[in-house]
């Protein structure tokens, strides 16, 4: 059945979500059709869909901008460290980095406390095209939560942190 009261709305300029019309927030009983994990999971790949969209005239996935805000943010990291972060096996996010040091992104190091592993770190060309990446990203997400008022938005933010720590 198709609820009369949800528009559609492009988002970032790249994917079309359902809302409530006047911005709302979608009715309950849409809403509960999935368990938490899967509203979770569903609210993650349309925001992952529409940072996609915008990060492609950057040259860079998800994955890529991830890595590359996380070793902006701690320089340093392990393969390991990152395929956990990003979610993937230590091979897809080796294949991974090594894209992003042929484009000089980032560059490996040797550890010195560990011989057997590299650390990475972001050059000057990975972190320029971070910050106009992020310029982008920003944006989208701003257009992401421009339904919902601020107090919403720290709620959520809270929530999210909330339930990422849970488990680490």
């Amino acid at each position: 059945m198709i609820d009369k009261n949800l528009t559609s709305s492009v988002i970032c300029g790249h994917r079309e979500l359902a809302t409530s019309r006047g911005g709302g927030a979608l009715d309950p009983r849409r809403a509960a059709v999935g368990s938490l994990t899967f509203l979770v999971r569903r609210a993650w790949l349309n925001m992952r869909s529409a940072i996609a969209g915008e990060l492609t005239a950057f040259g860079l996935s998800t994955s890529q901008y991830a890595t590359l805000l996380m070793t902006e943010a701690q320089p340093g990291m392990s393969a390991s460290a990152i395929a956990r972060e990003v979610a993937s096996s230590r091979q897809a996010a080796n294949e991974m980095l090594v894209g992003l040091e042929q484009e000089g992104l980032i560059e490996r190091r040797p550890n010195p406390s560990d011989r057997r592993s590299h650390q990475i770190f972001v050059t000057e060309s990975g972190r320029a095209r971070l910050t106009d990446a992020r310029k982008a990203v920003d944006r989208c997400e701003a257009e992401l939560e421009a339904s919902f008022t601020p107090k919403q938005r720290v709620a959520i933010r809270e929530w999210l942190e909330g339930i990422s720590r849970t488990r680490n």
